[in-house]
């Protein structure tokens, strides 16, 4: 049977005249340094939290903002920044981005003040936001060829993976031999590189007949995207709560205006007809949905290291690596698997071995849990790759920036469901657990031990060595039955995205060769 591609058009691969040249392969390498350096941004600020709170004395709403005021800028102007590429250059954006991004890199620094250094992080989130749809829509642009497309788009993932890896490593030397500056100082290299290179190496591309961005739209799109993130952050914190629902409802309020404003609007910045192809909405929820389950069960993973395992934060960063390690190798090795396999049968499959390691999670003690989350990296390397090629390549070459800018969107969206959804999850089943354990103990200590593992651990401290072994042996137990709870929900939720995923596309094949007969009847009338 004649395999489906998974997106409307797909040239010809054996077509000389859309391989990618040398200058294209360069420029791909130039492309990925600026993706490592933005992962690497997400992450290695964790280890610089203890000096730079001992230099810069952040109060604790400070340090709040310091850690999340980035990830919340670029979630917040994805879509902008994908929509201006399209308008005045994916290129330009993507410089004036590497610029701004050095800049506030030197000025975050030498910050002397927790103002002065969320302002900057503040900065930096907004000129990361050009980095993944610019670079990930130019890679439409440069590589014309499905199979070598798949291959770049694959190391384009390969290249955040990577920044994972070497995050922590690199930054926790860089900390330990010359302080906190020196993290954000260690990208600016590879922003002078890529400025350097990038108006030789990439080439430049926009829509000539798209008008002006929407200001209005803009705004709306930010404020939903803010207020609808930040309102997973709080429930992630402390639970559902109204400081936590009022802003999501907002969030989500703000959207449906802007979705309005979009209909009509001649020029929208984001073109609903996107959402006409099959292939798009059904890449966009299963993107959302792993993202959603393995941001969730990852950031649990790392606290059962540390407060269940008993390791040191660098201790359980180089426990994690091998995750990493897996993610990339898988990245390199999809293009061949795309090749030998379906398109559909590789999405489903790498949806049921993730599926797969979550059931190990749930089933798992000890540290076996690091051999099975390397499992659901192993099965959703695949899906990522697959599903955010689909999303850039369903949309026409001149909204390909838009597009780029919708799958990061949506990771943004999944990565902060999936934790405030499982958090507040783990949450509810460990109070539940923790109810009848903390009677009997002093009020203060009740109180901390019976809400979180962390404040468990801590507050432990004041109590008598049995007590405290027996309380904190109960937390770590009631935490334990929560993380299960979610790696069983997520493999349920994978299990049913990998059957929805054959029968959304066994839909697909079915309506595309009624309508190639219909063509054949009308041609032969």
């Amino acid at each position: 049977m004649e395999r489906l591609p998974l997106h409307s058009f797909a040239p010809d691969a054996s077509d000389p005249s859309l391989k990618a040249t040398r200058r294209e392969w360069i420029g791909l390498a130039v492309i990925a340094l600026p993706c490592m350096v933005y992962s690497m941004d997400l992450t290695v600020l964790n280890l610089a939290i203890p000096s730079l709170t001992a230099e810069l004395r952040p109060s604790a709403s400070q340090l709040l903002w310091i850690i999340d005021i980035y990830g919340f800028m670029v979630a917040g102007f994805l879509m902008i920044m994908g929509g201006l590429g399209d308008r005045i250059g994916r290129r330009k954006v993507l410089l004036l981005g590497a610029a701004a991004f050095g800049v506030m890199s030197i000025v975050a620094a030498f910050s002397k003040s927790a103002q002065t250094l969320i302002l900057a992080r503040a900065a930096l989130g907004v000129a990361g936001a050009t980095l993944a749809p610019s670079t990930l829509s130019l890679i439409t642009n440069m590589f014309r060829n499905p199979q070598e497309r798949t291959f770049a788009v694959s190391m384009w993932i390969s290249a955040f993976s990577a920044g994972a890896i070497i995050g922590p490593l690199v930054g926790g030397a860089l900390i330990q031999s010359f302080g906190w500056a020196s993290v954000f100082i260690a990208g600016v290299p590879v922003m002078v590189l890529l400025l350097i290179l990038g108006p030789t190496l990439l080439p430049e591309y926009r829509d000539r007949k798209a008008g002006r961005l929407d200001l209005a739209s803009a705004l709306l799109s930010l404020a939903a995207v803010l207020s609808f993130i930040y309102g997973l952050k709080r429930a992630a914190e402390s639970g559902f709560g109204a400081d936590s629902v009022v802003p999501m409802a907002a969030g989500v309020a703000l959207a449906a205006l802007l979705l309005r404003r979009q209909a009509r609007l001649e020029d929208p910045l984001i073109d609903l007809a996107l959402f006409r192809s099959r292939s798009l909405n059904m890449a966009l929820c299963i993107n959302i949905l792993g993202v959603f389950f393995m941001f969730g069960s990852f950031i649990l993973l790392a606290q059962y290291y540390q407060l269940v395992a008993g390791l040191t934060p660098l201790d359980a960063g180089l426990w994690s690596t091998p995750s990493a390690v897996i993610f990339t190798v898988g990245s390199f090795a999809t293009p061949a698997l795309a090749r030998r396999i379906k398109p559909v049968s590789l999405l489903a499959g790498g949806l049921i071995v993730a599926g797969a390691g979550f059931i190990g999670l749930a089933l798992a003690s000890g540290f076996y849990g690091v051999l099975l989350s390397s499992l659901l990296l192993a099965g959703f390397t695949p899906v990522i790759a697959l599903t955010t090629e689909i999303i850039v390549t369903s949309a026409p070459p001149e909204r390909a920036g838009a597009a780029s800018a919708l799958s990061e969107t949506a990771n943004e969206l999944g990565g902060a469901l999936g934790i405030g959804v499982l958090g507040s999850l783990v949450t509810l089943i460990y109070r539940a657990k923790m109810a009848g354990v903390v009677v009997g103990l002093p009020p203060d200590v009740a109180r901390v031990a019976g809400a979180t593992l962390g404040g468990a651990a801590d507050a432990v401290k004041l109590l008598s060595a049995e007590q405290a072994e027996r309380t904190l042996s109960a937390a770590r137990d009631a935490f334990c039955a929560g993380f299960q709870a979610t790696a069983v929900l997520g493999a349920l939720g994978l299990f049913g995205a990998a059957l929805a995923t054959k029968i959304a596309l066994k839909e697909a094949r079915s309506a595309q060769v009624a309508g190639a007969d219909e063509k054949t009847s009308s041609a032969a009338a």
